[in-house]
């Protein structure tokens, strides 16, 4: 964070305290830091400006980035990305100074001194490390989901959300649903019985292919690991295959419903229209949760020729009642107690847009409790568990699934530093 005379709340300028130049003097006073107010410690009013940087600058990066920007509580001063023309692009936009942007794998490092927050919007395999990475650094993280690729990785976010807390700061998962009115609302009434004893569930994500824009990179060498950086949504292991990195929405509104575990999954899944890439383009799994609930998800990323259902879908039956969502559709309770909900058409962007506000807000305000990280991991898990299953072909219990020490390496040699 660099010194820099700001305007306050009161509308007078005055030197910031940076985040090291405070803990280098604070001395004796640090057993005293939580009684202190934030924004006298750390620099941050109502209105203050948080110095931001962005890792990761394709598609989703920049545009987040520009929402950060037009927020009008952030500075974006720094950007990192792999790849020149992707770091180039985002900071031309939102302004970032050639000398502030990085690239190579570990360039995001060089961008943690200079901010007070980052907005990691890297391929998932990638977020663990940097999520870690900018905590130590005394960063408060925004991170897209999903938050990772394997049982390590979710662990590792789950310990640097807890960090996070521990050296007050903010650590954010942006979910677009849990952003939502409606969402939120009708699940507060389920969480108070709208639904009576819960029968079943289901849940599904059928789209197109999202990456079609990606398939010639892929073609053109597909063992060019550049080329599979830039086309990373083809790749299961940088992108953690289309029940990770896509099919979360509707995974993570099924973990939210069921506000628990699940006991094991089983399915299938597989290969069969895709011509490139080492994703699966479908999955279909069931998961038992306590009291012999089952809930049954599909996906696809494969030509639905029209037939409907299609989107992100959830339907959760209980004896008083059904609760059906669609994620940019209606948010509706039926039966005994009734709630009519209504239609978030712009989730995919005024989601994001209320996440980033909370951040702010959070920052400024120094609320710390981070309550996104752990729901967010556990429905990262639950993904993990379906396509472990799929993959295996058999029952994989939670309980083993959390005994996990599996990695996924992805094997980038060959890629700069």
């Amino acid at each position: 964070m660099a010194e820099c005379g700001k305007t306050t709340i009161t509308g007078k300028n005055r030197k910031r305290i940076t985040r090291r130049r405070f803990i280098a003097g604070a001395g004796a006073t640090a057993l005293s830091f939580t009684v202190i107010r934030t924004e006298l410690v750390r620099g941050y009013g109502a209105n203050s400006k948080v110095d931001l940087g962005i890792i990761g600058c394709g598609g989703r990066g920049t545009w987040i980035a520009e929402l950060f920007k037009q927020h009008g509580g952030f500075n974006v001063v720094a950007a990192a990305d792999y790849f020149q023309d992707r770091v180039d692009g985002c900071g031309g936009k939102v302004g970032v100074d050639n000398a502030r942007r990085y690239t190579g794998l570990s360039g995001y490092r060089k961008l943690l001194d200079k901010v007070d927050a980052v907005a990691i919007e890297s391929p998932p395999y990638f977020h663990p490390e940097q999520a870690a990475d900018a905590v130590d650094s005394g960063c408060h993280v925004y991170v897209a989901k999903p938050i990772a690729v394997d049982v390590p990785g979710c662990q590792s976010i789950g310990r640097s959300g807890r960090k996070a807390t521990a050296k007050k700061l903010c650590f954010l998962v942006d979910f677009q649903t849990r952003a939502d009115k409606f969402y939120c609302e009708a699940l507060n009434r389920v969480r108070k019985g709208a639904l009576g004893k819960f029968a079943f569930g289901e849940s599904i994500y059928h789209a197109g292919c999202p990456f079609k824009r990606m398939y010639k990179t892929w073609q053109d060498d597909p063992k060019n690991p550049e080329n599979r950086l830039r086309a990373w949504g083809l790749d299961k292991i940088i992108s953690g295959d289309i029940i990770t990195e896509q099919n979360i929405h509707t995974l993570d509104v099924m973990s939210w419903i069921m506000n628990q575990e699940p006991i094991w999954a089983v399915g299938t899944g597989g290969r069969t229209v895709r011509p490139v890439g080492t994703c699966w383009d479908h999955f279909a799994i069931l998961f038992e949760y306590p009291n012999n609930v089952g809930i049954t998800f599909s996906s696809k990323q494969i030509e639905g020729h029209g037939t409907q259902p299609s989107g992100i879908r959830n339907r959760m039956f209980g004896s008083k009642g059904v609760l059906e969502t669609e994620y940019g559709g209606q948010v509706i309770i039926r039966g005994e107690n009734f709630y009519r909900g209504g239609k978030s058409p712009g989730i995919y962007k005024e989601g994001a847009v209320v996440n980033i506000a909370t951040f702010h807000k959070s920052i400024t305000g120094g609320n710390f409790d981070n309550p996104t990280v752990a729901p967010s991991v556990r429905s990262n898990l639950v993904t993990i568990l379906g396509r472990t299953a799929a993959y295996k072909g058999r029952k994989i219990t939670w309980k083993r699934l959390l005994r996990s020490q599996e990695k996924l390496d992805a094997n980038l040699k060959g890629l700069k530093a």
